[in-house]
């Protein structure tokens, strides 16, 4: 079956070959595995004598903007198992024509597709592929493209099989998107949030002594993780959710029962083993008859809620129960999977769940998605998909819970919502979390970079395996819907995404350094109008600080502008006489003298709305 592929993948697919074909011309002993379009271009996979390096760029593109001049039609040929394998044999696929050796990735390739699946091979000109399409028609249709990088890569993945040569390349319709795309790569570059973090002072890793993927958060950077968690807590309140608190470890019996035991053991922090004394009262023995047990860090927060949910009875009329916590939470992810706060092995999330009936469903999951729009908003993010994550019927009882009628009924009330809520949304099939739908809330920040910061997840299977019940109207037990909602994601991830969307240059309420006073002087009257100032902004609680140096005012506010402090007021005699502050503010420069008591009010109004401008 041909892959189904936009626009776009089906030209940078095409321009795999086509730098395939070029590769192959300038070194024949070339040996190809695979080379498939990916997130942001493509690459192709190779074994060659000599090392390319970026230095062979501008050759190998030589080559294959002869490829694209000369029009070849992409060919598809349908052939035998017998007529692929033949072919692989003598060296002729991912190659220009017969060698004297076999095509041994192709071969290999050819030799693991299954028996009654069509096999497909693709010719450009004198290069012949194994391949399952799609394509553009002919390779002038490529467009622009450029190689990027070069990068080692073990056929299949597998440290076992070779290590080849992953050349890396992008393509597009035309060279104004091939130059914006680099324009937006170069603007990334400055916005990454591990540099702006480190020169801004928000966060520091400590491999060594505390451990890989285990952030320490700096004064500054735990003003922004407080701002968040204020802003959640008072939106929560309003939206009738209580606040709980859990331990950060728990027995393993807990995650058996969940079910994260054992299909999610890998992305869990070994067990530690305890022994409990015999004689207290919740010493229990495991089967060997020995009172020793295993303790996990949490790597996820609802089965600690869901016990707080047992832990007293409930009926129709608390329901629905919305517990909310930024509970912190400990995955351990692959070390080559670490990448500054986006990827890391302890977390913090904007987490709650919501224990409801099926006849509130709808109402609490539209208004999970009011608040995500509340968000967006706030944080003026204007492009945003939710995906929702449908499961696949033939994996129920492997990937997904077996309860087919469950898995209908949830995923139509949660497409029901979505439609008629208006909201943009994306249905991917067979990505569902493995006990109910859910969805991946996916936002683009300001020059257009695409993040997953949140997500919302229905859950009818969980809850019933702890014994969660609650008292119906005609007194019977019944099990709980639950919702997982973490609309702000993780702190790590969010603020990740908040630095490089703002490049550092956050909105008044939620920059670390909200407020600077810059003194023309250090005179003791002076010095005791900042002071008088500082107090009141601070007695209101804003994040203020003074520079009351000797140094020149030129070199105060350049420091303060280095650092991304929002607002400056400088105040020289004049404005201490007339009972005012010259106003600055980063990235507007200055805006001129104003009364102090306008200037104080509309920070503190600013703040209080968390006003973006």
């Amino acid at each position: 079956m041909t892959p189904t592929m936009t626009d776009l993948e089906r030209i940078r697919h095409s321009c795999a070959h086509v730098m395939a074909t070029a590769i192959a011309r300038i070194w024949p002993d070339a040996q190809f595995a695979a080379g498939p379009p990916v997130e942001g271009g493509f690459y192709y996979d190779v074994e060659l004598s000599h090392r390319i390096t970026p230095e062979d760029f501008e050759r190998i593109e030589a080559e294959m903007k002869k490829e694209t001049k000369a029009n070849c039609v992409f060919e598809r040929v349908e052939v035998s198992r017998e007529a692929a394998l033949a072919l692989a044999h003598s060296g002729a696929l991912a190659s220009l024509g017969e060698r004297g050796v076999p095509s041994k990735f192709k071969l290999d390739i050819v030799e693991n597709i299954p028996e009654g699946e069509a096999i497909t091979l693709y010719r450009n000109g004198d290069f012949t592929d194994l391949c399952a399409g799609p394509h553009v028609m002919r390779t002038s249709n490529i467009g622009a493209f450029k190689l990027t990088h070069v990068a080692s890569a073990y056929y299949k993945g597998d440290e076992k099989n070779p290590q080849l040569q992953r050349i890396y390349g992008t393509a597009f319709k035309n060279k104004t998107a091939l130059d914006e795309h680099f324009a937006m790569l170069e603007e990334a570059k400055k916005r990454d949030h591990r540099k702006l973090g480190q020169e801004m002072g928000l966060f520091a890793m400590d491999p060594e002594y505390v451990g890989p993927g285990l952030p320490l958060w700096l004064p500054k950077g735990t003003a922004i993780v407080e701002e968040l968690e204020r802003l959640a807590k008072e939106t929560e309140f309003a939206a009738g959710y209580q606040r709980v608190r859990t331990p950060h470890l728990a027995r393993e019996k807990m995650y058996v029962t969940s079910g994260h035991l054992p299909y999610y053991a890998e992305s869990m922090f070994p067990p530690m083993e305890l022994s409990e004394d015999a004689g207290t009262a919740d010493a229990e023995k495991n089967p060997e008859g020995s009172t020793s047990d295993r303790y996990y860090l949490k790597a996820m927060n609802c089965p600690h809620h869901h016990r707080i949910f047992a832990a007293e009875p409930h009926s129709y009329r608390d329901l629905p129960l919305r517990l909310a916590e930024y509970g912190t939470c400990y995955r351990y992810e692959q070390s080559g999977e670490l990448f500054g706060l986006m990827r890391v092995r302890s977390l913090n999330m904007n987490d709650a769940h919501i224990y409801c009936t099926e006849e509130q469903f709808a109402d609490e999951f539209r208004a999970v998605n009011d608040m995500y729009l509340k968000y967006f908003g706030i944080f003026g993010l204007e492009k945003y998909q939710m995906r929702f994550s449908t499961h696949d019927p033939e994996k129920l009882g492997q990937k997904f819970v077996d309860e087919p009628e469950l898995w209908k009924k949830t995923e139509d009330m949660v497409r029901r919502v979505l439609v008629e809520s208006g909201i943009n949304f994306v249905e991917v099939p067979n990505e569902a979390a493995f006990y109910g739908p859910k969805i991946d809330v996916q936002v683009w920040n300001v020059i257009g970079r695409e993040f997953t910061i949140a997500t919302n997840q229905v859950d009818f299977a969980v809850p019933a395996k702890f014994g969660l019940t609650y008292r119906t109207r005609e007194n019977s037990d019944a099990t709980p819907l639950c919702i997982h909602r973490a609309p702000l994601g993780t702190h790590e991830r969010f603020i990740a995404f908040l630095i490089e969307h703002y490049a550092g240059n956050f909105p008044l309420w939620l920059a670390p350094d909200q407020v600077r006073i810059l003194t023309i002087g250090d005179e003791d009257d002076l010095v005791a109008y900042a002071k008088d100032i500082s107090n009141e902004l601070r007695g209101h609680g804003v994040r203020c600080s003074m520079d009351i140096s000797t140094d020149k005012i030129n070199g105060k506010v350049l420091r303060a502008e280095e650092a991304k402090v929002h607002t400056m007021l400088v105040i020289g005699r004049r404005d201490m006489d007339a009972g005012a502050v010259s106003l600055r503010v980063h990235g507007k420069g200055n805006l001129g003298v104003k009364p102090r008591a306008d200037v104080v009010a509309d920070l503190l109004e600013a703040v209080r709305s968390r006003r973006l401008a």
